[in-house]
């Protein structure tokens, strides 16, 4: 089975930075687009970053924009959300996301998704 696998999240505090990772495993992810989302309790699943599958093109939600940069990771079927200036309202799980249709379908949520890691900022 096809499965994304995130880590990195925890808990910091407000200002602070995290580093999250997500990687595939069960077939190829090297050219699709990746990505993530975010859902804090009683809200509704947020896009909020997204990169091609050649890295040559990010796509920033607006709140996070400036503060969080999206990356792929030296292995093709990897990518990188390097969260800075955290706030407490970024609290949420995040979730990996990845199709092979490219980044207008990751924006709007593609084919595959990871369980979650939670990210928790205290002010």
């Amino acid at each position: 089975q096809v499965q994304l696998v995130e880590s990195g999240g925890g808990l910091v505090q407000a200002g602070g930075s995290l580093r999250l990772s997500c990687a595939a495993s069960g077939r190829t992810f090297g050219n699709y687009a990746m990505g993530w989302f975010r859902q804090a309790p009683g809200k509704a699943r947020d896009f909020v970053a997204t990169i091609s599958g050649d890295g040559g093109a990010t796509y920033y939600a607006e709140s996070v924009k400036g503060r969080f940069t999206i990356s792929r990771g030296s292995a093709k079927n990897t990518v990188n959300l390097q969260m800075n200036s955290l706030k407490p309202e970024d609290t949420a799980v995040y979730y990996c996301n990845a199709d092979s249709k490219g980044t207008d379908y990751v924006r709007i949520g593609g084919n595959y998704w990871g369980q979650g890691t939670q990210v928790t900022v205290s002010s």
